[in-house]
């Protein structure tokens, strides 16, 4: 608990008027030296900013419908509030933090074509050769994202 600046101005008159030493005026009001130091350089209280913290849990559920993918300082940045809050509040609402299943371009009909076209190569007796471009690739597909607990997560940003 902090002394009222009233208390403290009281204290640091009477030592001024009497000539007390810190050490003095330390054991006469029972407070400590440190405090009466620093009261002397600063006389009053700090004020501490007011941040917000509360959320409305309803638009950050609609946040996590509309991005899935996205991470938590984004978040953070949309709402206006610190990344630890938005950990708290996806916390109270069931949201978990899981694999995204499907990557973002994928076509499903592409792929049952694309598969199609492999099984008529392989009954032609064609060889198949499947080349790595994992070093080619111009971007990163967010490979986890968030979804309330029971609930599989799909991804929307490459």
């Amino acid at each position: 608990m902090t002394y009222p600046v009233s208390f403290r101005r009281h204290i640091l008159a009477i030592r001024d008027k009497e000539g007390l030493t810190l050490e003095d005026t330390s054991q006469r009001f029972g407070v400590g030296r440190a405090s009466l130091t620093r009261w002397l350089s600063r006389l009053e209280l700090d004020q501490s900013k007011p941040r917000k913290r509360k959320i409305d849990l309803a638009a950050l559920h609609r946040d996590v419908q509309d991005y899935p993918d996205a991470y938590q300082y984004e978040r953070a940045a949309r709402f206006g509030v610190a990344t630890n809050v938005i950990w708290q509040a996806l916390q109270k609402i069931g949201v978990t933090y899981k694999k995204v299943l499907a990557h973002p371009k994928a076509d499903p009909v592409k792929r049952r074509i694309f598969q199609a076209r492999i099984k008529a190569y392989q009954a032609q007796g064609r060889t198949i050769v499947y080349l790595d471009e994992s070093n080619f690739a111009s971007d990163m597909p967010r490979t986890y994202g968030y979804a309330t607990k029971g609930q599989r997560c799909y991804g929307l940003q490459d």
